[in-house]
């Protein structure tokens, strides 16, 4: 099954929270993402039933292996075309990490890893 990119998004901000605040709850997505609770519970039941998260009696959201790994790669993904906005066109980051928001959805593979090259390249030059 191909995920979309709310699916994406979703696993994504599950991630960061978990990075940021420990845990994750239906209400955190909801709070961070602007979407109302019933939204939330219809989204992590979707993912629920394509194996991405797990929901445990308290409520709290747990990636699974497959969540985790696709969450990690959005999140890549987000990250490096924003940093690739940054240093060679100079945009601001908060402009930058929307566009990429936005980019990391529908990039092409080939064009990721060129990005990725890049990036990598420009950090090793300082």
């Amino acid at each position: 099954m191909k995920l979309q990119e709310s699916g994406e998004n979703y696993l994504e901000t599950i991630l960061m929270l978990e990075q940021k605040i420990g845990y994750v709850r239906s209400i955190d997505i909801a709070n961070a993402l602007g979407y109302s609770k019933p939204s939330i519970s219809r989204a992590m039941s979707i993912l629920k039933n394509a194996g991405y998260v797990l929901v445990d009696n308290g409520g709290y959201i747990l990636l699974t292996a497959k969540g985790r790994q696709k969450a990690n790669e959005v999140y890549e993904r987000h990250r490096l075309i924003s940093e690739f906005l940054v240093i060679t066109l100079g945009i601001p980051k908060e402009q930058a990490d929307t566009d990429a928001c936005r980019i990391e959805h529908i990039i092409c593979a080939d064009t990721f890893e060129k990005i990725k090259a890049y990036v990598s390249a420009a950090r090793a030059k300082g």
